[in-house]
């Protein structure tokens, strides 16, 4: 299906989108067309990655983004395997680095890695011969959620330079906030964050965003309403008075969409707290809503990412 002797990617491991230039992520958003189309054709399996081995390890729970990374490694024709760090020596007090030094015995070509601490991935890639994949790092960077959701829109809108994107929500404690950010700036789209006060990053004003604390206001004529989990387990103290007032003010329904633009699309990069950020009429109305179609997108990013990684493994083509 691919060229695999052309590098898209200039480093050995994936840990945030801040570090790729705009000709990478457009090199991964046409590659991951392909891989759309592929997982829409009957036989969905190729042997680009047969004798690789790649390691989900996964610190934090997840449901799509392990099953997806896992799902376009089997598609890909590698050996996957999910370490269930509960059961695993990390569990018992083993460190980061110790853990580090028994996989680097295990020879992996590709580790994918969430963990609860920022920088926790990139301190893997520095302790590691293989290429390392950032699955998420504490409120650090989730790229390939930005890819994703990058694809996703430039597949219903056909472009994100000239767009204005509104990330809605928690976004201080936000990874997928920040990849977003990132991604979207450089690709020339108009990013607007809302939120109320307590849930922006104190360096909020540095991002290059346009800043809301008004919902009704912030989506005013947007192409696109991304909304963002609250995420509780990173609180310390009370971020919102309530949930029924988080809604009331913040959460996204019908009557907040419809100041949009005509056609806006609504995005949530899940698990949904409906309800709360989002009103189930919403993210289930299939003409404005592009949640599950994120998700088929996520299978098609991972699966051009490790292929473009596998580019650059010793050994020549994968």
């Amino acid at each position: 299906m691919t060229e695999t002797d052309t590098p898209i990617l200039n480093a050995r491991h994936l840990l945030g989108i801040e570090a790729l230039s705009v000709g990478e992520i457009t090199g991964l958003l046409d590659l991951a067309e392909e891989y759309v189309k592929l997982g829409r054709a009957p036989q969905k399996k190729l042997a680009l990655l047969k004798g690789r081995t790649v390691i989900n390890l996964f610190f934090e729970p997840s449901t799509r983004t392990q099953s997806s990374f896992e799902l376009a490694g089997k598609r890909l024709g590698a050996d996957t395997m999910n370490m269930s760090v509960r059961t695993s020596s990390v569990s018992k007090g083993e460190t980061l680095v110790d853990t580090a030094t028994t996989l680097n015995a295990m020879r992996p070509d590709i580790l994918i890695v969430r963990h609860q601490d920022s920088g926790a991935a990139e301190l893997l890639s520095r302790k590691l011969d293989c290429s390392v994949v950032n699955a998420g790092d504490g409120c650090h960077e989730h790229p390939t959620q930005a890819l994703l959701d990058a694809l996703t829109i430039r597949r219903r809108l056909g472009r994100l330079d000239g767009l204005t994107v509104a990330i809605c929500g928690d976004i201080a404690h936000s990874r997928v906030a920040r990849s977003n950010i990132h991604l979207l700036t450089k690709m020339g789209a108009t990013v607007r964050l809302i939120a109320p006060k307590t849930l922006l990053p104190a360096d909020a004003a540095s991002f290059g965003c346009e800043i809301f604390t008004d919902m009704n206001k912030g989506v005013a004529d947007v192409d696109i309403v991304m909304m963002l989990r609250l995420q509780m387990e990173r609180m310390a103290g009370a971020f919102v008075p309530s949930a029924r007032e988080y809604f009331r003010f913040w959460g996204l329904d019908r009557k907040k969409l419809a100041l949009a633009k005509p056609h806006a699309f609504v995005m949530h990069p899940g698990p949904m707290n409906r309800g709360v950020e989002i009103d189930s009429a919403v993210a289930d109305d299939i003409e404005v809503s592009l949640i599950q179609e994120q998700v088929e997108m996520g299978v098609a990013i991972r699966m051009a990412v490790l292929d473009a990684l596998s580019r650059g493994l010793s050994g020549g083509s994968a």
